[in-house]
């Protein structure tokens, strides 16, 4: 027996129906309702369940509507439901990313990407209006210990050809002698000049920076994913003296008996809630055990950024470890006398564990890319259904960030979970690799068959039950849209394509389109042919790029 298209709960419409109302009773008052209710020409039937109404939509009118809006509405399709029709055009700036240079992009960061990435295009969608920022960690003492390793240990070749490589080996080596107390002074000494803004050593720092942003560009491009702005600490080391004045001029920045400039956070201004915004040289800081810190810099970048964007929300988007420091950092911005710090956003995810590359740890982002293809085009060659296709290495870098990220956005962002590149990679079951092999399947039946043309289907010719379930999920896109737009969560989106993905899937067996009726063949190949548009619609929503053939 069919499901019902929509369902009334008698309890959610009957006044004082306490829970202790019998089922019986409710089984009645359904009942009741559902003889008095008229079917229309929308409504085809309406029975009574337990303690609901039960309404089954005119099945050609399913058809006619919900193909029409997808043709319709192309890559704006469940966007213009009347479910957005309320909310208000936006403009969000959307921080994530954010590598330290010379340091490893260990996971976290891909997460940070993927996810940041998945906002900003949701947002983009939506119609608001995005800036994508990619703070990087691109000042502090660190760069003391860089200037003089690259000094010893620096190649100017391999700074252009491979910089992030090579920063990360001369840090690595430079690291080995930080304990002794001259290259301690060499380094301070090294950072104290860039402070100044010596020439020199500005010169080395900016070739730093800047080969590396090119290099960054070239690896997130093959991720698909862009910056409008790369930011970094290093804007705000002149601001963060105006923030110290500010915090000073306010009175909120108090110094405790060690010299440190504190913020105190708490009611009673008992100390327990402070946060540390300077150490006792005057240089803004980071990391002490007793207080969490928020440097100067952070609280620069922010006030900068709303300046400059006006915005209506800024998001970042970090692991869950750095929840305390964003709550200070708008706690601070408030007491600043920011009212905006409410519409700051932290969304934070969990760790991942267990992610190798055959050489080892991720140390590098191109390490995951390199590793994901080279396993994928090792599967493609390995299956018997592979074809001939034009550019195996990058289809398998197309479908192996699909596995990827859909691995990575089926749970809740906050969860933790464990990596597995077999699990990842299958081409059965929920995986990035099934969406990408069900729509390059779809996509093969437009290339044999042609495009189908909306105005000559018959839809009395997609009344098979396999057809009705796709049409009526595709009905609910706009519902998962909605929810996403929420609580910024992908995975709604992610099992709502599974679930395409299968239903569509067992509609390509039990519905021919080769050998059927033109009348029929044609109506189908609409209904396919909606189901691609979907698809390919919330995986790119999800940062994932639909392959055509596999």
């Amino acid at each position: 027996r069919h499901v019902a298209d929509f369902q009334l709960s008698v309890a959610s419409v009957i006044e004082n129906s306490s829970s202790d109302c019998l089922a019986q009773d409710l089984h009645l008052q359904a009942q009741k309702l559902a003889e008095r209710l008229k079917c229309d020409a929308v409504v085809s039937e309406i029975s009574a369940g337990p303690g609901t109404v039960n309404f089954t939509i005119n099945r050609e009118l399913l058809a006619k509507t919900v193909l029409q809006q997808v043709f319709q509405d192309g890559s704006e399709y469940g966007v213009k439901s009347e479910l957005f029709s309320t909310v208000p055009r936006q403009k969000a700036v959307v921080e994530f990313s954010s590598p330290n240079i010379a340091k490893k992009f260990h996971i976290g960061h891909l997460r940070s990407t993927i996810v940041g990435n998945f906002i900003a295009n949701l947002k983009l969608a939506l119609g608001h209006e995005v800036v994508r920022i990619n703070y990087l960690g691109d000042w502090g003492m660190q760069f003391g210990l860089l200037g003089i390793g690259f000094q010893s240990f620096g190649n100017k070749e391999k700074l252009k050809s491979s910089p992030l490589q090579h920063l990360f080996e001369v840090y690595v080596q430079i690291n080995k002698a930080a304990e002794d107390e001259n290259t301690k002074k060499l380094a301070k000494d090294f950072f104290r000049k860039l402070e100044e803004h010596d020439e020199q050593t500005l010169s080395l720092w900016k070739q730093f920076r800047d080969f590396s942003v090119e290099e960054y560009i070239r690896i997130y491009k093959r991720l698909g994913v862009h910056f409008d702005e790369y930011s970094g600490e290093s804007h705000y080391r002149e601001k963060a003296q105006e923030v110290l004045k500010m915090l000073e001029d306010k009175g909120l920045l108090q110094k405790t008996t060690k010299g440190t400039g504190i913020v105190d956070l708490s009611e009673k201004k008992d100390l327990s809630s402070v946060s540390t915004v300077m150490r006792s040289d005057g240089t803004s800081l980071y990391i002490t055990r007793q207080f969490l810190i928020i440097s100067f810099r952070d609280l620069a970048a922010a006030i900068d950024r709303m300046n400059k964007h006006s915005c209506d929300t800024m998001i970042y988007v970090t692991d869950k470890s750095q929840s305390h420091h964003f709550q200070h950092l708008f706690q601070i911005l408030k007491l600043m006398g920011y009212d905006w710090a409410e519409r700051c956003q932290h969304v934070s995810f969990g760790l991942v564990q267990g992610m190798k590359t055959r050489r080892g740890e991720v140390i590098f982002l191109e390490d995951v890319l390199n590793e994901v293809r080279s396993r994928m085009l090792q599967n493609m060659a390995s299956a018997k259904t592979t074809k001939e296709i034009q550019d195996p290495m990058e289809t398998a870098e197309k479908v192996g960030l699909a596995a990827l990220i859909i691995q990575d956005f089926r749970g809740l962002l906050s969860s933790d979970y464990q990596f597995s590149w077999d699990r990842a990679l299958q081409s059965r079951g929920d995986t990035g690799v099934f969406l990408q092999y069900t729509h390059a399947r779809l996509h093969s039946l437009e290339r044999m068959h042609g495009n189908a043309q909306l105005t000559d289907v018959n839809v009395a010719c997609l009344q098979e039950p396999d057809a009705i379930s796709v049409l009526q999920h595709l009905l609910r896109y706009d519902e998962v849209l909605y929810r996403s737009s929420q609580d910024l969560q992908p995975k709604h989106i992610v099992s709502y394509l599974l679930t395409l993905g299968h239903l569509a899937a067992v509609a390509h067996k039990t519905l021919p389109v080769r050998g059927s009726a033109p009348e029929v063949a044609q109506a189908r190949l609409c209904l396919f042919q909606a189901a691609r548009s979907v698809l390919a619609n919330g995986m790119k929503l999800l940062g994932i790029t639909p392959v055509t053939q596999m």
